[in-house]
């Protein structure tokens, strides 16, 4: 008759090999003769907890440890179960009890760093995934998990040489091949990025999250119709996939297919109606789209803040600032853009200007990748802070504590915004600004900078109604501009006009494409075919869009070889080709904003067509700024008849071009000390109106 050791090893070598009934059989039948084993004990929990029955788990091992509480491997297994039911301080204590028995125990120190993960404890979970490594070089596990804490912390580098390691050790690990893709991407190195997204899918073709990553890899090369090939892919694969709707639409959004992507954003929120993300670019889209009014885009912004910012009330604390009306104010600004590109340009003649007198600032920077312009930013802060890797709450706690009067919001329904953050209302004093001219929607969001063209005040009424569709904060408006220019050390001479040269017409529109819709290009096609062989050029990725545009375009007339179609590309570059154009045209409903900024600045007069929301009044509060109404349409025929005309009138677009540059640095538009003093008095009315409430 075997004995119990002769048993034991039987059962062991079954339960290795899978066979678990009949380890169990085995481990009973011990039990059965011998109920004070401890390894009995202990292997029944272990095979218990391989099948999912943590609570029977915990029971058998914690009677082992009742046994024999000297062996460091049950006090790990235990914490196992724990922290597979969630008793994740329970699992952290037993973790560290195997540590006190055995501290070079690789295992216990890779489990209590993923413990260390749940618990939001990163700096502890790294330091233990690097011990157990130290003790266990080739720890698969412990290598990949440890990039996994690096890429969430931000270490990029760290996180690339971690998954290298995990696959060098293991070279068709999928999870490790996708880690390394996605730390790529967001070290900008897109085509490695792409590659490793391709090795997941050789090694598993059905891996709906790696179509993915490839699909957003690939819109960040502006490669649209693949990244859409991707999305679609990925949801065939999983079709509740609401993470692929999501990036579905802003991909359909980026190509002019609006009413598509307002469909996946929808699509999305029936899937995961907390995905605020998603909810934040349906918002945004909105304004892009012509089937949708104030009220209508009002109405989403409201459910938006009903929905994500309203259950956050309960948690705002009384402010405790000083209400002294006339003191020195400290104003916060939060962004993702402190770097270069369109809303960190735009900000940088406001944060240089400051008087640091009167105004201590402090810029709370969610920025991921900083450049050279980020450092202008820093440099010309009172207070710094990187706060891109806090929670909502850590974030609201900080700016609290920094007493700031004034939190400025510069990103709306924009990527990466902090609009839970503002939701808790750390500041007494909250306004939203230069993401672009508009509403959060967020009550606990007071005010909204504006100026007097793009909101001008109501006929007869001394205040904005509480139901103003253009949002529930209160405007304040600038008396000049809502922008401030600087062309940040570019140099690009303005050319002769074209035309001159040509002998036609180049019109054009170097504006983001998704503010290209069949309206505007049916609009635009009437502007050339009021001009004898004028042709247009258009700022666009490649794409089957590109097609749409021609088709939209040869039904009203216009063929093919007047449209020029030129691709994304550098700052420089990009301002160069201006010296292609003669007239710009603006879009409706959503303007031109900092691109019709730098048409001007090229010695490009742009047309414009009045709007009906805020964001379509860009081009009258620029133009109006510049001295040039007579640019302004305020219904399509009009602006046919304004383009057309000053496209037949060389003489005075030759006049344009050689001086509009010096008549944008004369005006409010690149008066940058001008721009800070008027902004600085907005905060100023904005504190005493809360001191005096």
């Amino acid at each position: 008759m075997p004995t119990t050791a002769q048993n034991l090893a039987a059962a062991i070598q079954h339960h290795q090999a899978g066979q678990l009934q009949a380890a169990e059989q085995l481990y009973r039948q011990i039990l059965a003769s011998d109920p004070n084993n401890a390894d009995a004990n202990h292997l029944l929990g272990v095979l218990a907890q391989h099948v999912g029955k943590h609570e029977i788990a915990v029971e058998h091992i914690e009677r082992a440890i009742r046994l024999n509480g000297a062996v460091a491997r049950f006090h790990n297994d235990l914490g196992e179960a724990f922290r597979a039911l969630g008793r994740t301080s329970e699992a952290v204590a037993c973790y560290r009890r195997a540590l006190e028995l055995n501290p070079d125990y690789p295992e216990a120190h890779y489990n209590l760093g993923i413990a260390s993960t749940a618990q939001a404890r990163p700096d502890e979970a790294i330091a233990c995934y690097r011990r157990a490594i130290e003790l266990k070089p080739d720890f698969v596990a412990a290598h990949y998990n440890l990039g996994v804490a690096w890429k969430d912390q931000g270490n990029l580098n760290e996180a690339v040489d971690c998954f290298r390691r995990a696959i060098e050790l293991k070279p068709d690990f999928v999870e490790a091949h996708n880690n390394l893709g996605s730390a790529r991407k967001d070290q900008g190195r897109l085509s490695e990025a792409i590659a490793c997204y391709r090795r997941v899918l050789e090694l598993r073709p059905d891996f709906a999250q790696a179509q993915y990553n490839l699909g957003v890899a690939f819109k960040d090369q502006q490669r649209l119709d693949e990244a859409v090939a991707c999305y679609r892919r990925a949801l065939e694969l999983n079709p509740d996939y609401a993470e692929a709707y999501r990036n579905l639409g802003n991909a359909l959004k980026d190509q002019g297919n609006l009413d598509e992507a307002v469909a996946c954003y929808r699509r999305a929120l029936e899937l995961k109606p907390d995905f605020a993300a998603a909810h934040s670019n349906l918002v945004y889209t909105l304004n892009f789209c012509t089937g949708y009014d104030a009220k209508a885009i009002a109405e989403e912004r409201r459910r938006w803040d009903r929905q994500f910012a309203a259950p956050l009330a309960a948690l705002i604390p009384p402010h405790p600032n000083d209400r002294s009306p006339d003191r020195p104010l400290r104003i916060g600004y939060v962004s993702p853009d402190f770097r270069d590109h369109v809303i960190g340009r735009n900000i940088l003649p406001l944060v240089r200007e400051h008087d640091h007198r009167h105004f201590e600032i402090a810029c709370y920077s969610n920025v991921i990748r900083p450049d050279a312009l980020t450092e202008f930013f820093r440099s010309h802060a009172d207070t710094w802070r990187d706060v891109a890797n806090m929670t909502e709450e850590a974030l609201a706690q900080r700016i609290r504590d920094d007493r700031i009067d004034v939190l400025v919001d510069l990103t709306l329904h924009l990527a990466h915004n902090r609009l839970f953050m503002f939701a808790r209302k750390p500041a007494p004093v909250q306004v939203t600004f230069a993401g672009y001219p508009g509403s959060t929607g967020l009550s606990t969001i007071d005010f909204r900078l504006t100026d007097i063209y793009l909101d001008p005040p109501r006929l007869g009424e001394s205040c904005d109604p509480p139901d103003d569709p253009n949002g529930p904060e209160q405007p304040i408006r600038l008396p000049d501009t809502f922008w401030c220019y600087d062309p940040i050390d570019e140099k690009a001479a303005v050319n002769a006009l074209p035309a001159l040269q040509r002998g036609y017409v180049t019109f054009g529109c170097l504006n983001n494409f998704r503010k290209i819709n069949d309206g505007v290009l049916r609009l635009w096609a009437d502007v050339l075919n009021a001009v004898d062989r004028s042709r247009i050029m258009m700022l666009s990725p490649e794409g089957s869009h590109r097609q749409h545009t021609l088709d939209v375009l040869a039904a009203a007339g216009i063929a093919p070889r007047r449209v020029t179609f030129a691709p994304n590309q550098p700052r420089g570059q990009y301002l160069e080709l201006y010296h292609g154009i003669d007239v710009g045209l603006d879009t409706i409903p959503y303007n031109g904003h900092t691109t019709s900024l730098d048409s001007y600045w090229m010695g490009v007069p742009v047309v414009t067509i009045v709007g009906p929301t805020v964001v379509g009044r860009a081009g009258v509060s620029q133009l109006m700024n510049l001295g040039l109404p007579e640019l302004i349409g305020e219904t399509p025929e009009q602006f046919v008849r304004i383009a057309a005309e000053l496209a037949g009138d060389l003489a005075r677009l030759g006049e344009l071009r050689a001086t509009l540059r010096s008549r944008m640095e004369r005006s409010p538009l690149m008066d940058a000390p001008r721009f800070a003093r008027n902004v600085e008095a907005a905060y100023r009315e904005m504190w005493r109106r809360w001191c005096a409430a």
